[in-house]
């Protein structure tokens, strides 16, 4: 018998820029190919789990053709709020590709109650709910031809549609039974990005809008001595940061003998850890051994001020705690991540004002996260937003868009009025990929209009990367707008759910009808998560236009300042150029693209400037401005 193949995807979350730390960890794929070999069909299905530094970095239509080169039998997904939109349209093309392969999917997104994902096509076998046990049973029927039909989770694709899920999983199997996929070696370590520690499933709080209470029964465990040696391993293989998924770490019955076992695996403090905690129980003593474990930040969800709030979404616990919780951690030199959440139900927009109004008292503004709410699939909340009185998108990100206490422009206000009293943006804005084109490069792309051959048209149209750029110069951008605008069709329809930066670059000034244009046919993108994420604040995170000036460029200043009025321009100049002018750059001037690899005035720049307004030609330059000024990381950013 020949053996099958099964390959797992998990696709990333779109990053603000293109040389920005995904976060992608395919930590389920890799589970899941544990399992098949602890269920013992290792010697019938070779399994794959397709590298992060792939499906980071390929465009859909590299990544489709890859996966259906060798026509898989199976390929999973593991699909995620993030990812939906874009997994869908993978498993169309790899299915279109390779009409015989079966698509899997599953994740927090394959729920019960998400209609709209249980309406779209491309995939033939729906598991909700845990998957390790649930793929030993698909595998053990599909390999001895019995039909799929009533399977615990599974719902299956028939010539009438997809049939419901079969009955509700009790996923009781003690987290031991299956050996981690980083020691496996199905998911590699790797030192720029965060290693996930999986210590325990399901949560002892019933959160309404949280997808844990209903997603785990109960709590379960890796004990301390098993969790020490699964850190240790991860070091002596090379982790820099471990992200812990438990999803309140500090729930365990073992906590202080875990905390224990993991100043053993990490005496030198080598590693750095991230977990999620609340506040109710974590005393000094537990802040400063989360020190000396190596936990250098921590997330603490405050979510309201509103004793009733807290209490209907079950979340219950009091905004003191949360104070005395992080100043126990500040005292300890433990980085805080604080979480308010906008939107929920029975709040108030006097309820957000009074939310920061706490952050600021406490000296909690600079590790605020505050954010609108997402009515998850698969989350008590969902079962009764319409009582609720809730109203949100249909389709990921699933944002909340009134409730019965704020109607949209109330909590559209309180988001605003949270960013001017922090003194900051609350989400990351979206920024323009501006690099050279290298001799490989797959994100760079250019067409000069004054001189377009077929050859250029080709390649300008070529599969690319998963964030590209589309550089247009010339004498008469707007006169040569039609070629310019097939381009831009050409390349979302090779690549329609990749990043796309339109760069003009004109010798002279166009008409700013061109802008309205070019955006217009940006728009036209395929709705995903990336295009709705920013929808609100009418931005776009995947499908933008800026503007570059060549240094030799001399145009009106006025036009310059119109054209500022609606997209993001630069001049090309010289890092010691930009440093003299840092505090102007993107307010009276336009910003600065940095020509040449000298880091001269780089700390200069660095003090005085708007981040946002600086951008690089030279790849590595870029690439450390991300990460050192913009703070584009990975581990609990």
């Amino acid at each position: 018998m020949s053996r099958k193949k099964l390959r797992l995807v998990q696709l990333p979350v779109p990053p603000p820029a293109a040389l920005a730390a995904t976060g992608n960890v395919p930590l389920a794929a890799g589970c899941l190919g544990v399992a098949a070999r602890v269920h013992g069909f290792g010697d019938r299905v070779d399994v794959e789990v397709v590298a992060p530094s792939i499906t980071d970095g390929f465009g859909d239509t590299r990544l489709a053709e890859l996966i259906a080169a060798d026509e898989p039998d199976y390929l999973g997904l593991s699909l995620y709020l993030w990812n939906v939109d874009r997994s869908l349209h993978l498993a169309r093309e790899v299915k279109r590709r390779s009409p015989r392969t079966k698509v899997l999917i599953g994740g927090p997104e394959v729920a019960r109650d998400n209609g709209w994902l249980m309406q779209e096509a491309g995939f033939d076998i729906a598991v909700a709910g845990e998957g390790e046990e649930a793929l030993a049973d698909i595998l053990d029927r599909e390999l001895s031809g019995r039909d799929l039909a009533g399977l615990p989770g599974v719902a299956v694709r028939t010539a009438a549609g997809m049939t419901g899920f079969g009955p509700s999983r009790s996923a009781q199997f003690p987290l031991s039974d299956y050996q981690s996929p980083y020691l496996a070696d199905l998911v590699p370590v790797e030192s720029e990005r965060s290693a996930y520690v999986e210590g325990a499933r399901g949560c002892r709080s019933k959160c309404t809008f949280c997808f844990y209470p209903k997603a785990a029964s109960g709590l379960r465990v890796l004990n301390p001595g098993q969790v020490e040696a699964l850190v240790a391993g991860l070091g002596a293989r090379g982790a820099k940061e471990l992200s812990f998924l438990d999803p309140t770490f500090n729930h365990r019955p073992d906590f202080e003998p875990v905390l224990e076992a993991l100043i053993r695996a990490n005496p030198d403090r080598k590693m750095s850890f991230f977990a999620e905690v609340r506040p109710e129980g974590l005393s000094h003593t537990h802040a400063a051994m989360l020190k000396r474990a190596g936990f250098d930040k921590l997330e603490i969800g405050l979510q309201s001020v509103s004793a009733k709030t807290l209490k209907r979404v079950k979340r219950g616990g009091n905004p003191a705690m949360v104070a005395a919780a992080a100043k126990m951690m500040r005292a300890e030199g433990i980085d805080l991540l604080v979480d308010l959440i906008v939107g929920l139900p029975g709040d108030t927009a006097e309820d957000i004002e009074r939310g920061v109004d706490y952050l600021e008292k406490h000296d909690l503004g600079d590790f605020a996260q505050v954010f609108a709410l997402y009515v998850l699939p698969g989350t008590a909340m969902r079962d009764t937003a319409i009582e609720d009185g809730l109203v949100f998108e249909p389709e990921p990100p699933y944002r909340i868009i009134r409730t019965a206490t704020m109607d949209e422009q109330a909590i559209h206000d309180s988001l605003r009025a949270a960013e001017e009293r922090l003194g900051r943006r609350l989400d990351e804005k979206p920024r323009p990929h501006l690099v050279e084109r290298g001799p490989k490069s797959i994100d760079v792309f250019q067409l000069d209009l004054d001189h377009v051959t077929a050859a250029d048209r080709d390649a300008a149209a070529q599969p690319g990367a998963q964030h590209c750029a589309l550089w247009f110069r010339g004498e008469d951008l707007f006169g040569r707008r039609a070629e310019l605008l097939r381009a831009i069709e050409a390349r979302q329809a090779v690549d329609p759910y990749a990043t796309l930066d339109v760069v003009l670059m004109p010798s002279q000034p166009f008409p700013l009808d061109l802008l309205g244009l070019v955006q217009g046919r940006l728009d036209a993108a395929r709705p995903s998560y990336a295009t709705r994420n920013l929808k609100h604040r009418g931005e776009e995170h995947s499908q933008r236009v800026s503007v570059v000036l060549g240094q030799e460029v001399d145009v009106p200043l006025d036009w310059v300042q119109a054209v500022m009025s609606q997209a993001q321009v630069f001049r090309e100049q010289s890092m010691q150029q930009a440093s003299r002018d840092a505090g102007r750059l993107g307010d009276e001037l336009p910003g600065a693209r940095i020509v040449g690899n000298s880091i001269e005035g780089f700390a200069q720049l660095q003090a005085a400037a708007d981040p946002e307004c600086v951008a690089f030609a030279d790849r590595a330059l870029e690439a450390q401005w991300q990460r050192q000024v913009l703070g584009y990381g990975d581990a609990g950013n």
